[in-house]
């Protein structure tokens, strides 16, 4: 049932329960004909139109709001792999590696930490360390260079950390 059922047409105008509807001409504006032919669909409605895009753009506000903290786990195949060359990793500074997405830093001389360089909290990768600290370039997060820790929001976990030592003039992860 429809609920069109008691809908009436006389001449141009339909009554609904006393209600008096005029076609769209009447009202001003004029609605093009739709031409049918054999095997020929009438198309999408308006209503139809309106339930599609409004199903998208609840789909597009899930999506959004689903993905608040995204778990980095650290990477198996990288066990016993040379991450850099201790001579390429700066002292303050740090080392993207692109085939594993970690960085490998040395906040002080002789001393080597890695992470994953992917921000927990959308999935970014963060940029070398200044002043001992990484910042995700996406929405600002900050993270210590020597530990990983969340120092700024709105991430709120630390950086995946590798365990690494160094084996002749590289960094390796144990």
């Amino acid at each position: 049932m429809t609920g069109l059922e008691d809908l009436t047409c006389r001449g141009s105008a339909a009554t609904r329960k006393g209600r008096q509807y005029m076609r769209g001409s009447e009202r001003g504006f004029a609605m093009p004909a739709i031409e049918e032919g054999p095997g020929d669909a009438r198309g999408v409605g308006r209503r139809e139109a309106l339930g599609i895009a409004g199903a998208a753009v609840c789909g597009l506000a899930v999506a959004g709001c689903g993905a608040g903290g995204q778990e980095t786990a650290p990477v198996q195949s990288v066990k016993g792999q040379v991450l850099a060359k201790t001579a390429d990793v700066p002292v303050g500074g740090g080392t993207f590696v692109e085939q594993w997405k970690i960085m490998v830093t040395q906040p002080a001389e002789g001393v080597f930490k890695a992470f994953s360089a992917i921000c927990p909290h959308r999935g970014c990768a963060v940029g070398s360390p200044r002043d001992s600290v990484m910042t995700c370039p996406c929405h600002g997060s900050e993270f210590a260079a020597d530990s990983g820790k969340c120092l700024k929001g709105p991430a709120t976990a630390p950086l995946t950390a590798y365990q690494v030592k160094v084996v002749g003039d590289g960094v390796v992860v144990v």
